[in-house]
């Protein structure tokens, strides 16, 4: 076999094994959520970015001392919502939400990763993972 033939098989018998490598660890959430402890925020929604790769409600929500934060909740994105029934027009600025989920690592950041959202107006539910 030529050195160049050689060359050539090696560099896609490479290509092949890099691309067999699984792509879910594009980002770690417990890099940025504490992922075994949970938290609760009853607030009012101020948007609703219904997107891929993750979809995001912001919502103000008083934080542990009271103040009234905005706070940014991760959710799925939004083709694996779709198919829990979740659209771009659930929810609503101005739907009352309560939200439980993953706080984030920096409290400063008032992030949080969804775990179940609930509109009590109408029982309206959702509850899951994503990842």
């Amino acid at each position: 076999m030529s050195m160049r033939l050689t060359g050539f098989v090696a560099g896609v018998a490479l290509a092949g094994m890099v691309a067999s490598v699984p792509v879910a660890a594009h980002h770690s959430f417990p890099a940025t959520y504490i992922v075994d402890s949970h938290i609760k925020i009853e607030g009012t929604v101020v948007q609703f970015l219904f997107r891929n790769p993750h979809s995001f409600v912001h919502i103000m929500a008083p934080d542990k001392n009271g103040t009234i934060q905005r706070w940014a909740v991760e959710w799925g994105a939004g083709g694996a919502l779709t198919s829990s029934g979740v659209k771009s027009d659930t929810l609503k600025p101005g739907d009352k939400v309560i939200i439980n989920g993953n706080p984030g690592r920096n409290p400063a950041d008032h992030r949080i990763r969804m775990e179940s959202i609930e509109r009590p107006k109408d029982g309206w539910k959702w509850a899951g993972t994503f990842g």
